[in-house]
């Protein structure tokens, strides 16, 4: 039985990884009692007795955390953006190809963030395979349910909504939402692409869309659909053939879920690629929870909702 500690086990993020490795007979749970949870001494104690440590803390307090793992035996899973963009840590997006092989022999992964793991999944296949320029000019649209803003965003929908809380709500207004470093390194991106983050008033679920022109890839709808199928054509990320419900498409398809869908809309001029999942699950939780699967060499989809 391997042993987990969740660092954060408090937050949004860490309480669904809790809630899910609650129910496996195969997981020892680490757990501090409440006057401790911020103790360093008793953190640092749990961080070395864990063979999978979880880190679910702000930027600056994962970095702390790691600092205090003198065990060279953990494996250290971080929530955070803190490690995102380092060479020495794993990118925890197994499905992309090589990536699973380096999730599975690193001691330190990075999980990647909600918003970046649509643009992502959706990216960098075209760029790998030389379908989109990397040096292309896009626009990314991301539809996001409100538990991604923690649990300070969650009570003001839940308990102090206006009536502004009814529609969607952009933010990161001056495009340098915290998601764009991983997203240009990961998908190869040379240029920076503009990024509409959107709060939506639903408690999970994200939709990724970015709008490309035919012009500015090779090969048209037809082909993007069969790159898609057979680049994913394992792991939880999928391409679903026109899923759309009455010509629409709800970013609350898919909560609930730790899977991601992606599906490809448009016409022999502009083409629609779009991305959805849950933020919370394969944007969160749910691929910290296959990362640690892959580790442990297990299927990637063990305790997940699938």
């Amino acid at each position: 039985m391997k042993r987990v500690f969740i660092d954060g086990s408090a937050g949004t993020t860490g309480l669904r990884i809790r809630e899910r490795l609650e129910k496996r007979s195969d997981i020892e749970l680490i757990t501090l009692a409440e006057a401790l949870r911020k103790d360093d001494f008793s953190r640092k104690i749990a961080l070395n007795s864990a063979d999978i440590a979880f880190l679910c803390l702000p930027d600056a307090a994962a970095r702390d955390a790691v600092k205090m793992i003198e065990n060279p035996a953990t494996v250290v899973i971080d929530t955070s953006t803190a490690h995102r963009t380092l060479d020495d840590w794993a990118y925890g997006f197994p499905e992309l190809e090589g990536y699973a092989e380096k999730v599975a022999s690193s001691k330190r992964i990075a999980n990647p963030g909600c918003h970046a793991s649509g643009a992502i999944a959706l990216l960098e296949p075209l760029i790998k395979k030389g379908v989109l320029n990397d040096s292309a000019k896009l626009s990314i649209t991301s539809l996001t349910g409100f538990s991604g803003g923690g649990k300070k965003m969650i009570a003001d929908y839940s308990e102090a909504a206006t009536d502004l809380h009814q529609g969607g709500r952009t933010y990161a207004l001056s495009q340098s939402h915290k998601h764009l470093p991983e997203i240009l390194k990961i998908s190869g991106l040379v240029e920076t692409p503009a990024f509409l983050p959107i709060v939506v008033p639903h408690y999970s679920g994200m939709e990724v869309a970015i709008p490309v022109f035919a012009a500015d890839l090779k090969g048209g709808i037809d082909d993007l659909k069969a790159l898609y199928s057979s680049y994913y054509a394992s792991g939880l990320v999928r391409y679903v053939e026109d899923p759309s419900e009455g010509g629409f498409l709800s970013s609350a398809k898919l909560s609930g879920k730790d899977t991601m869908e992606l599906s490809v809309y448009g016409n022999a001029e502009r083409v629609l690629l779009v991305a959805r999942f849950d933020n919370l699950g394969k944007g969160a939780s749910g691929a910290a929870i296959e990362n640690m699967n892959i580790v442990l060499g297990l299927d990637p989809a063990t305790g997940l909702e699938v």
